[in-house]
Formats: structure tokens, C-alpha cells, sequence
């Protein structure tokens, strides 16, 4: 085991830490490299699904692609957000949700978030798999979806630097294969009549595609800083920036393709057989190029989604009974994560992935009321101090149940809930008032980050920043015995 200035504490090439504190002399990297990571999040084919759901809903082209980019900014901003608080604090994102809901009680959104991780894992290696079968014609979907989950478990392995060495190599061929199937989607494509009519405004499916996309950003909110967190601290501001425009472009420029190519495609639409189509027609086998590249990136999604997985898993664990997150259960949490992703990828009805707008919308119903208190107690409740190794202690400043965090959570979730809208899951009352149109994240967050800082404002900071002076000489200290075999 080696621990150098240049990099993350290391054993046989793989990263040791999980979800303990970056210690400052381990602190390494380009912020730069932060916009090309989430960048190429965004650019792969599950994304491009999100932008045809205004389209697929009865709306028109030009009110879904204006959805879509209210929608991605809006999310992006809390993403954005939250990867700033990684170079600040040194810790992966789900652990700093203790101060907020307590030791134990963080449990309440490590569940959600764990399943979360797993149902973007399954959708994502079907895609995967489709995409390389469609792509070679060799094999078949379910031999690839192993292929898929075994090289992801292999850059989740190695961690932190080989997930932002692959993405940053991939986002060079990304960025061609995308400019190349715009080319073909705006030169060869024939769009329905009245798709770019802006009187044709339909609230419904402009408010159904404007969730999605808004809930999508904010999904990656609960990993987000598990990237940046190995940054020095200097770098949060800049983080920021380049979480925000990475990740907005990626995001905007994929769903647009997503909603131009389903808008041509109309009831024939299907998402790998369209867009090979649609590359196709640009010049012979470039269909196979566009989905094999693709594929690609739909792999480096799921290694994120699997050491995301297991920071969350060895979180929960450790809430329950005190751990050493040590290499070996960092390998056996993310060995869990990805059986659970491929035994289920290969089982997968086409129920499930027809539901994936649903799933989507529940995703953004459990995080509104979870960022919204995080974001208010880093940003205006304790503006960014926290006694860090308070965060490890079961009987720490922090207690076991943060009710303050809890209470904001659930009664912001509850208020939310007359106006879901999830498909064929649940439709509440006021959004069935309303033919469907769901405003839920307009209610849920503000609700939540208002009555958290009714309940925390009274927290005493400059004592908790007293103690956090004192613990900081021996914290680097500790981060490097934790990191020891």
C-alpha cells in the first residue's frame, strides 16, 4: 500500500478508500477534468431516452426542446451544487447527509439512493448490451450484458483516477460520434407537421418533460461530489463551474437529439433501432459505429453507478455496526452492486423499461426534499464548516437522528405528494386537477429547505467550528491509519 501527494491511498492499483476523508496530501487532480466526466454522463443513450417523453406524451418539438433545457439547467444547478461541497469537505457525497439526519437516520435516503444506483444500473446495462449486440451482431443481448457489468466492476475497482482518465479519453470520440448523428438528425430527418409551432402549447407534456429532465440532473446530485472530493479544497468554486456546464451540455444536447429523432419517428420510434437508423442515413455503418460508441459510455455510467453503489452500501453498514472501510469490503460491496445489476438486467420485462419514465419521477420525488436540505444546511444553516470527525463518531455532535433533517424531509415529501405524477404508479389528486401535469418540485423543495432552516437555525456553528479546529491536527492522521491494509 503506497499513499503519495500525487494520488489516492493505493493497494495493487486499486483505490483503498472509500467513504473516510480524503486526507490534503492526497488531494490531486485538474478540476477540469470534472466537465468531461459529467459530460460524457450525460452523453450516452439513457439520457437521449429522457428528452422524447414530451414528444412520446402528445407535445410538440420546439415546447419539449424548451422543457428540456428549463429542465436540465434547473437540475443542474443542485447537482453543481453538491459537487462543490466534495473538494471542501474531502468525503463522498451520501456520508455528509449525517449532519442532517443523524448517524442512524441517514439510513432513510442511503435506501433510496442504493436503490436508485441499481435501477439506473439495470436500464443502463440492457442499453448497453442492445447497443454492442445491434453494434457487432455477434452474440447475444444477455452475454453482453455480462461483458458490460464485468468491465464496469473493473473501473470501479481502480476507482477514482482510471473513472476520470475513461471518461475524459471517451469524451473526445463522444463529442465526433454526437456531432456527426446531429448532422444526420438535422440533414436527413423529415419532422411532423406543426412540431416547431409554438402556439401548439400542451402543459402537460411540457411540465412531464421539464420534471423528468430536472429529475434526471438532480439524481446524479446523490454521487455527485464522490468525483470532486479527492480536489483541493481551493478548487470548490471552479468545481462548480465546470459540474454545471459539463454536465448541462451533455445533457441538453442528448435529449435534444432524443426528441428530434422520436418527433421523425413518431409511433415507430424505438431508442437503439432509431438512432441506428438515423446514423445510417448519414453514411453506411455508421449506425454501428454511433451505438458501439455509445455502448461505451453506457459502461462508464454503470462503473459510476457501482462505486457510487458501494460508498452507499458501506455507509449504510457502517450506520449499523461500526466498520474499517477497508479495500477488501469496497471489492465485496461492489461485487454486490453489480450481481444485483447484471441478475436483474437479464430478467428485465419490457414492463420495466417501458416504465423508465416512472422511474425517473420517483427518483426526483425521493432527492427534491433530500437536496433541498443538504443544500440549505452546507450552504446557509453551517455554510460549510462541519467537524468531520464528528461525522464517523455513532455518538458524535451530530447524533444518531438528526430530526431536524428528518422531520424537513418527510413533511417535504408528504406535501409534495397531491402533485405526482407518475404515470401509471400514482397520479394525486391536485395533478389530476390539473390533467396531469405535475408542479411537484416546485413544492417540495422550497417547503423542505424552508422548514430545515426553521429547525436547524439555532444550531450552535461556532462551536461546532471550535471542534472542528481541534480535531483537525489528528484528522489527516486518522485518514491515513484507515487507509492502512
Amino acid at each position: 500500500m503506497t499513499t503519495s501527494t500525487t494520488g489516492p491511498a493505493q493497494s495493487g492499483g486499486l483505490e483503498v478508500r472509500s467513504i473516510d476523508y480524503v486526507p490534503l496530501d492526497e488531494r490531486h487532480g485538474k478540476v477540469s477534468s470534472i466537465g468531461p466526466l459529467w459530460f460524457m454522463s450525460n452523453a450516452q443513450i439513457a439520457t437521449l431516452a429522457v428528452g422524447l417523453i414530451g414528444v412520446t406524451t402528445g407535445g410538440n418539438l420546439v415546447w419539449s426542446l424548451i422543457a428540456i433545457a428549463v429542465g436540465v439547467l434547473v437540475g443542474t444547478l443542485f447537482m453543481a451544487a453538491h459537487s462543490s461541497q466534495g473538494p471542501q469537505l474531502g468525503l463522498p457525497q451520501m456520508i455528509q447527509s449525517r449532519p442532517q439526519f443523524g448517524y442512524v437516520g441517514a439510513l432513510l435516503v442511503w435506501l433510496f439512493a442504493y436503490l436508485q444506483y441499481a435501477g439506473f444500473n439495470i436500464f443502463n446495462t440492457v442499453l448497453a448490451g442492445q447497443a454492442i449486440a445491434g453494434s457487432v451482431h455477434v452474440g447475444s443481448d444477455n452475454l453482453w450484458f455480462w461483458v458490460v457489468t464485468v468491465v464496469a466492476v473493473v473501473v470501479a475497482l481502480f476507482g477514482y483516477d482510471l473513472i476520470h482518465r475513461f471518461e475524459r479519453y471517451l469524451t473526445y470520440l463522444t463529442i465526433a460520434m454526437l456531432a456527426l448523428l446531429t448532422i444526420a438528425a438535422l440533414t436527413k430527418l423529415d419532422l411532423p407537421a406543426g412540431a416547431l409551432n409554438l402556439g401548439d402549447f400542451q402543459p402537460v407534456p411540457f411540465l412531464a418533460q421539464l420534471g423528468v429532465a430536472a429529475g434526471y440532473q438532480i439524481s446524479w446530485a446523490i454521487y455527485v461530489s464522490d468525483y470532486s472530493r479527492y480536489l483541493p479544497p481551493s478548487a470548490a468554486r471552479r468545481t462548480f463551474n465546470y459540474t454545471f456546464w459539463g454536465s448541462a451540455l451533455g445533457g441538453i444536447w442528448v435529449m435534444f437529439l432524443g426528441a428530434f429523432i422520436a418527433s421523425s419517428a413518431g409511433k415507430d420510434f424505438d431508442t437503439i433501432g432509431s438512432i441506428q437508423a438515423t446514423a445510417d442515413k448519414l453514411f453506411g455503418g455508421f449506425g454501428s459505429i454511433a451505438l458501439f460508441i455509445a455502448a461505451l459510455g453506457l459502461v462508464s455510467v454503470t462503473a459510476l453507478n457501482m462505486y457510487g453503489g458501494s460508498l452507499t452500501l458501506i455507509s449504510s453498514i457502517d450506520s449499523l455496526r461500526k466498520i474499517k472501510p477497508t479495500l477488501k469490503l469496497r471489492i465485496v460491496t461492489i461485487a454486490i452492486t453489480a450481481a444485483i445489476s447484471v441478475v436483474l438486467a437479464n430478467v428485465a420485462s419490457d414492463d420495466f423499461l417501458a416504465n423508465f419514465n416512472d422511474f425517473l419521477l420517483l427518483v426526483l420525488y425521493f432527492f427534491i426534499p433530500w437536496t433541498a436540505v443538504n443544500l440549505m444546511d452546507y450552504f446557509v444553516v453551517r455554510k460549510g464548516h462541519y467537524a468531520i470527525a464528528e461525522i464517523f463518531k455513532p455518538n458524535g455532535i451530530y447524533g444518531r437522528w438528526g430530526w431536524a433533517g428528518i422531520i424537513s424531509y418527510l413533511v417535504g415529501f408528504a406535501v409534495m405528494v397531491p402533485f405526482f405524477s407518475a404515470g401509471k404508479l400514482f397520479v394525486g389528486p391536485v395533478a389530476q386537477a390539473m390533467s396531469g401535469a405535475d408542479i411537484s418540485l416546485f413544492i417540495g423543495l422550497p417547503v423542505a429547505a424552508v422548514l430545515y432552516w426553521l429547525l436547524a437555525r439555532k444550531t450552535n456553528v461556532a462551536a461546532e467550528t471550535e471542534l472542528a479546529e481541534a480535531e483537525e491536527a489528528d484528522l489527516d492522521i486518522a485518514a491515513h491509519e484507515h487507509a492502512m491494509p
